[in-house]
C-alpha cells in the first residue's frame, strides 16, 4: 500500500513542477531585428556593443526601406565618433552598393544606387576595422531627374 501511496503523490508533484516551469519560462529576445527608416528618411542612432557584431571586432545596424524600380537614391552616413561603412543589401542579403569613405577626404560615407527592382531592402550601418561604434546621422534622399 505505501508504493501506492507514494506513486499518488508523485505524479501531481511532478505535474505541478512541470506546469509552474512553463509558466515562468521567458521568451528570448529577437536577436535580429532591423528597424525601419523613420518617414523622414534620416535618423540620429547610436551604435554600439548591443549591435550586430561584424567578426572584425567591430558592429552594424540594420534599416529597412521600401524603395522602387528606377529609384536614385543617395545615403549619407555621417559621424564624429568612429569610422563609417555604409552598405546596401538587396533582400536576399546580396550586397547592391557600399561605401568606406565619402568624396569629401573624410571617414564618413556616401553611397549612390539606381534601384533595378522594387522591394525591402536593408541599409546597413557599420564601423570600419575594431571601432566600437558611438553616434551617427544616416540620410536617404530620392533624387529626381532634371528637366
Amino acid at each position: 500500500m505505501t508504493v501506492r501511496f507514494h506513486r499518488v503523490w508523485v505524479i501531481p508533484a511532478l505535474l505541478a513542477t512541470v506546469l509552474f516551469n512553463a509558466a515562468t519560462a521567458v521568451a528570448q529576445p529577437r536577436i535580429y531585428n532591423p528597424k525601419p527608416l523613420p518617414p523622414n528618411n534620416e535618423i540620429t542612432d547610436t551604435l554600439s556593443r548591443d549591435d550586430i557584431p561584424t567578426g572584425q571586432g567591430g558592429f552594424a545596424r540594420d534599416y529597412i526601406v521600401e524603395l522602387n524600380e528606377g529609384d536614385q537614391v543617395v545615403f549619407d552616413l555621417t559621424s564624429e565618433q568612429f569610422d563609417t561603412i555604409l552598405t546596401l543589401l538587396a533582400a536576399d542579403g546580396s550586397t547592391i552598393a557600399e561605401n568606406d569613405d565619402g568624396p569629401d577626404g573624410t571617414t564618413n560615407s556616401l553611397l549612390f544606387a539606381r534601384i533595378t527592382q522594387t522591394g525591402t531592402y536593408i541599409v546597413r550601418v557599420r564601423a570600419f576595422g575594431e571601432t566600437r561604434g558611438g553616434t551617427f546621422n544616416l540620410k536617404m534622399t530620392r533624387l529626381r531627374p532634371v528637366d
